[in-house]
């Protein structure tokens, strides 16, 4: 999927201007490459368009640590909008993403943020612990 295609899906499901959807777009990748392993960050920027990839580098000082509601509030900060209108937002670069990469590297993705995120990513399930 091409740049101007995820952002128009985002928009699409936030119901936010196009302009605001990339924004946020950015800021949720930013703030996720803070939340999971380089590995992961990597294998996942490699599925996603160069627009985009180059905003899921993995911080030089390490994972960053909260919930869900912590993270929406770094998306708000970054983005500069309304936590409310950050978490729809998130949801919808969630889920563009759910469509845009393979299931194993969603799974891989959403296995690797806290319990907290499971109501924007739903219905896929994590996976099992006990492998």
């Amino acid at each position: 999927m091409r740049f101007p295609r995820f952002v128009e899906a985002v928009s699409r499901r936030a119901e936010l201007p196009t302009e605001l959807a990339a924004t946020i777009s950015r800021a949720v990748l930013q703030t996720l490459a803070e939340r999971v392993t380089g590995g992961e960050s990597a294998d996942l920027a490699a599925q996603l368009p160069d627009e985009l990839s180059g905003y899921l580098t993995a911080p030089a000082e390490g994972a960053v640590t909260g919930g869900a509601v912590t993270f929406v509030h770094r998306v708000a900060d970054r983005a500069a909008v309304d936590p409310a209108v950050a978490e729809m937002g998130t949801r919808a670069v969630l889920v563009t993403l759910r469509e845009t990469v393979t299931v194993d590297e969603f799974q891989d993705l959403v296995a690797q943020l806290p319990k907290g995120f499971d109501a924007m990513v739903d219905p896929i399930p994590r996976p099992p612990y006990d492998r």
